[in-house]
């Protein structure tokens, strides 16, 4: 449960909600069937173990937001579900409806999810031909791809996607499996080879990164070798 202000809702809940399914309880301290209500919200939401958020907006303290949903009458809670009020409800209502309400709310698993959970090859291509757009899927894939040296593979699975975050570092690796790189051997002197070679070959200059990369930023010689390369570049 999240106490949300003015300043602070468009981060807390609609934002969030473009994540995670956000309940949004209207209340004030004066306000009986409030106090009734919201216990019940805390409990039931808590129970979908983070499927679900609760975020509590004191109209009080907080006209905007009650201006913002209209509030006429609280408690009013409504759902949020990709930044935009996807159903709701006025009144302290009993707790079996107020479960059915927040229940509706909590994401379905699919075949996929499933398949995602077994961990395994096969059925991790099997969830990435019934989503293929979902990069935890391909991020999953292509790191047991990698397991089994299959490299040129990981990469096409990675291709779809921004070469950020988990998606870039592992696409450094699978290039650096095909280029034959051995990241356990040499690596200091192989960074400093490239770093020399950079500025003026295009290869280098891509395999000096993607070492970096696939060495990650708690390795110290990743803040300090890309300071080189930009400073020889720029």
């Amino acid at each position: 449960m999240i106490d949300a202000t003015d300043a602070t809702f468009a981060e807390l809940a609609i934002e969030r909600s473009k994540t995670v399914p956000v309940v949004v309880d209207l209340w004030a301290e004066w306000c009986g069937p409030c106090k009734t209500l919201g216990p019940i919200l805390e409990r039931v939401i808590g129970e979908t173990d983070g499927q679900v958020e609760l975020v509590k907006v004191d109209v009080d303290k907080n006209p905007e937001i009650a201006t913002a949903f209209r509030a006429q009458s609280i408690p009013a809670v409504h759902a949020l579900v990709g930044g935009k009020v996807v159903d709701g409800f006025i009144g302290a209502i009993p707790e079996s409806e107020v479960r059915t309400f927040v229940h509706s709310l909590v994401p379905q698993r699919t075949e996929a999810d499933l398949l995602l959970e077994k961990g395994d090859v096969v059925s991790l291509f099997t969830a990435r031909a019934l989503e293929p757009g979902r990069e935890d899927i391909a991020v999953a894939l292509s790191t047991e791809l990698l397991a089994q040296q299959r490299a040129d593979e990981a990469l096409e699975v990675l291709a779809p996607f921004p070469e950020v975050g988990q998606v870039g570092h592992l696409a450094a690796k699978a290039r650096l499996i095909v280029a034959g790189v051995d990241l356990g051997l040499g690596t200091d002197e192989r960074l400093d080879d490239l770093l020399a070679r950079a500025p003026a070959d295009d290869a280098a200059r891509q395999e000096l990164v993607d070492l970096l990369e696939a060495l990650g930023p708690e390795d110290p010689r990743t803040a300090r070798y890309r300071r080189a390369l930009a400073s020889r570049l720029f």
